[in-house]
């Protein structure tokens, strides 16, 4: 049998526009330290984890794509250009009421080539619009955890 693609990237789209339909602010936590992530160090928490809103008002060029999640947020006023491999994310969840997914450990992903990550960092970096969008800069410096519900 063929080797199966992950199903987390296709879980990481669906549940994302689940969140924006029911009028919810989503949010990523992401394993900072995990290979090919590039996300502003400052605001990494001490067990090397970072949560960035990635609603439509917070990021520029959002594209949640199989190999790598890409796009431009604004951190404490300044543009920072965000490349996070769907393996690194470690749960999506509505910031209002924590519902969401937990996707568990780092997921390492063979295929994703650090050319094909410098690329579509490039690509976001392209699509950065000096305006921004309003990002919830206390939440990536927040150390609490979200409570989350496991979805069977």
């Amino acid at each position: 049998m063929a080797e199966l693609t992950s199903r987390r990237p296709y879980l990481i789209r669906a549940l994302y526009d689940w969140v924006l339909d029911n009028d919810l602010t989503p949010h990523l936590l992401v394993a900072a330290d995990a290979p090919g992530v590039n996300v502003p160090r400052q605001f990494v928490t001490d067990d090397g984890k970072i949560t960035i809103n990635i609603s439509p008002t917070a990021v520029r060029g959002l594209a949640l794509e199989n190999q790598l999640i890409s796009f431009s947020a604004r951190f404490s006023g300044a543009n920072y250009n965000v490349a996070v491999p769907p393996g690194a994310v470690l749960a999506l969840y509505a910031r209002e009421n924590g519902e969401g997914m937990l996707f568990g450990e780092v997921e390492e992903d063979e295929t994703a080539s650090e050319e094909t990550i410098a690329g579509a960092s490039q690509d976001a970096s392209e699509t950065s619009d000096e305006t921004g969008g309003g990002d919830d800069s206390d939440a990536p410096a927040r150390k609490k955890h979200p409570h989350l519900k496991v979805v069977k």
